[in-house]
């Protein structure tokens, strides 16, 4: 519910047109990327006790972020890297097993869409193939209508700091010049053309 909600909110934020600063981005900093998967909603993962096949489980993380593990019912594991996940589930099975060691591996990852709005000739939400750029992103959607202006496209990402608006201009995107041609779209972006 509340990704939903925060959906809505970064799509009411990217229907307004001028939505606050913004920073280009050649200048844009980007944090280091997150080094590890992380699990979530739509994933499949698989759950190995070794030596104890009836504690094993394969399953999809449900909604609201739980998966059903045998002898611990219903455990969190979205927004958590697969190693964290099995420390996490080990020291729940202490009080089945002596010295459990549990992996966890991520089987089928969910799919990795962007949502894309503004002045697009489709607006909506794409799959795309990893690693994607913006201008994927847009081609997905039709690419930019005859009113969106070239030098105002965005992203919006979710920075330690808060929203973080990210500029593009199209030209740069359709040559790959500077950090235009490099920038790679992370889950939970949002490509906005305005």
């Amino acid at each position: 519910m509340r990704r939903g909600l925060n959906l809505a909110v970064f799509l009411a934020l990217a229907g307004c047109r001028h939505t606050g600063a913004f920073v280009w981005v050649d200048q844009y900093a980007a944090t280091p990327a997150t080094p590890s998967y992380v699990v979530g909603p739509g994933d499949i993962v698989s759950v190995r006790v070794l030596g104890h096949d009836e504690m094993s489980a394969r399953a999809k993380v449900r909604s609201d972020g739980r998966i059903a593990i045998p002898y611990l019912n219903d455990v969190e594991i979205a927004n958590q890297a697969p190693d964290d996940v099995a420390e996490k589930l080990r020291k729940k099975l202490i009080e089945f097993v002596n010295r459990p060691i549990v992996t966890v591996t991520v089987d089928e990852p969910r799919p990795f869409t962007v949502p894309v709005t503004g002045e697009v000739t489709r607006p909506g939400v794409y799959p795309l193939e990893t690693p994607a750029g913006v201008l994927q992103a847009l081609a997905s959607a039709g690419g930019l209508t005859q009113f969106a202006h070239d030098d105002q496209i965005y992203v919006l990402r979710r920075g330690p700091d808060g929203l973080v608006r990210i500029r593009f201009k199209y030209e740069s995107l359709a040559h790959a010049e500077g950090q235009s041609g490099t920038f790679v779209l992370q889950r939970d972006d949002i490509v906005v053309a305005e």
